[in-house]
């Protein structure tokens, strides 16, 4: 074990106990929850927003009218469109902004929405834009045609 090194704070150290000792002594930090009253009132389990340490979290947005929780229109356009605008009243709300992006996961239903999608995603980012997965699915909440979750930094 004597050839065994660790990483401690941004240094490569050999693995002795007093470094194993140091590298448990991460201060502990509870997630914070947010269900936003900006946004469509689920009676479903979740929370829009999660923070943990350094790093936020959100549910899957779709774009549903905040209202009554129905889906803008069966255009996947406009759903893109009110999708983005739900996701930046949640962000404004909690002092942040888009630029705060890492990672964006974009769940479509139909590839053939993909261009759709790509352009109205890109009239809210801006470069150096998030990394990004988009990923087809079968379905989504509502029978929406696209949907999207980030992780932020914070």
């Amino acid at each position: 074990m004597k050839d065994d090194i660790i990483w401690l704070q941004g240094s490569v150290v050999p693995a002795t106990s007093e470094a194993n000792f140091c590298r448990h002594q991460k201060v502990s930090t509870m997630p914070k929850h947010h269900f936003s009253p900006r946004l469509h009132q689920s009676t479903a389990p979740f929370s829009h927003f999660v923070q943990h340490g350094d790093t936020g979290y959100t549910a899957g947005i779709i774009g549903q009218r905040t209202d009554d929780g129905s889906l803008v229109s069966d255009d996947v356009t406009e759903q893109c469109k009110s999708m983005m605008a739900n996701l930046e009243t949640l962000l404004h709300e909690l002092g942040l902004s888009l630029s705060a992006l890492l990672r964006t996961t974009i769940y479509l239903t139909d590839y053939k929405d993909f261009e759709a999608i790509n352009t109205v995603y890109a009239h809210h980012l801006r470069e150096p834009f998030p990394v990004r997965t988009t990923i087809q699915v079968a379905a989504l909440p509502l029978g929406a045609r696209v949907q999207i979750d980030t992780v932020l930094a914070l």
